[in-house]
């Protein structure tokens, strides 16, 4: 033993057991507070970024919806200092009303011989501007002249085309040997003229929706198909439609609601000392035309006007969802026989 000292060796710690989670440290307390805000801004901020959207849904709305279903349980007279409650006598009396129904067939009438060949043309248009066309920038722009015209002025067009004594239709018709049709007096005619208009102006915008859906299917798809033999016809109807379901989905239920709620295309269509009646006979009158009727000048009952407007919504319901049923059914089939 040299110089009387001993060695001390120092003990061995004991080695960490790997399965054992490591001792979290303690957040200093002038950090707690950032921590706390910044999970309060994780989980808060996107209910905050979306809930401009709900607040103007609700107020503008949400509420009026809910608003105009009481006025529809009240005698609501503008001109009455009380509106007494009558529960659901509005509804009752609305279907017995003939001339309610008539707006309802109206509508109905107008809908289907506008909807079904204008989304169909504009689902040609499409697949036509989607091809390597040239100045095809130009066309795209020009399919959306009609529908920034003024409805005013499409409504004198029109009116003019489908006149009885001068209008440009009769005359064609007259070249092949069809009498001359009164288009406003008669309830066909009438329905094929709204459509008409309407379609003129709602087919371009309906076909841009369509070709931006087209642009963002896969190039591959249809080099893949060609390869196989596929014709063009084919690869349409393969491949395109159903990649445009969904586009297809929202541009039936846009045109729907539309469609559904026409008011200014017939209003000035008809010509006379009350064009609020859609014709002498009430030809073309729709539903929104019958509950401004109701709801303003000459009745001045907002509760009947406003049992009709929530007759409209159901309506607008309803045929969206057999919209909707019918196309992804029609879809489906498609998908099984590609």
């Amino acid at each position: 033993m040299t110089a009387g000292r001993v060695a001390q060796v120092e003990p061995e710690q004991p080695a960490a057991d790997a399965t054992r989670p490591a001792r979290r440290q303690p957040e200093p307390p002038h950090r707690r507070p950032r921590l706390w805000l910044a999970r309060l801004d994780t989980k808060a901020s996107p209910y905050l970024y979306i809930a401009p959207f709900f607040v103007l849904f609700a107020i503008f709305g949400a509420y009026p919806l809910g608003y105009t279903f009481w006025v529809s349980l009240h005698d609501w007279d503008l001109l009455a200092a009380e509106h007494p409650f009558v529960g659901f006598d509005n509804y009752s009396r609305l279907l017995a009303d003939g001339d309610f129904w008539n707006s309802v067939l109206n509508t109905l009438g107008i809908f289907v011989i506008s909807t079904v060949p204008q989304l169909l043309l504009a689902l040609w248009l499409a697949h036509l501007l989607n091809r390597q066309l040239r100045a095809r920038t130009s066309f795209r722009m020009s399919i959306l002249i009609p529908n920034i015209t003024s409805t005013a002025a499409v409504a004198i067009v029109f009116g003019q085309l489908f006149s009885r004594e001068f209008g440009m239709i009769n005359w064609a018709l007259d070249l092949v040997g069809i009498d001359a049709i009164d288009w406003r007096n008669t309830r066909f005619g009438a329905w094929v003229a709204i459509s008409t208009m309407v379609g003129w102006r709602w087919t371009g915008y309906n076909a841009l929706i369509f070709l931006a859906a087209m642009q963002s299917i896969p190039k591959d798809l249809y080099e893949s198909a060609a390869i196989d033999g596929a014709r063009p016809a084919r690869q349409f109807w393969s491949i395109t439609v159903p990649m445009l379901r969904p586009t297809i989905v929202f541009c039936v239920i846009i045109s729907t609601i539309g469609g559904l709620q026409l008011f200014t295309e017939p209003l000035l269509f008809n010509s006379g000392p009350n064009p609020i009646r859609g014709g002498p006979l009430r030809e073309s009158q729709t539903m929104t035309m019958y509950m401004f009727e109701n709801a303003f000048a000459p009745h001045f009952n907002f509760g009947y006007g406003s049992a009709i407007a929530w007759m409209l919504f159901a309506l607008i319901v309803v045929i969206s969802l057999i919209n909707v049923l019918v196309i992804r059914r029609l879809g489906n089939s498609t998908r099984k026989q590609g």
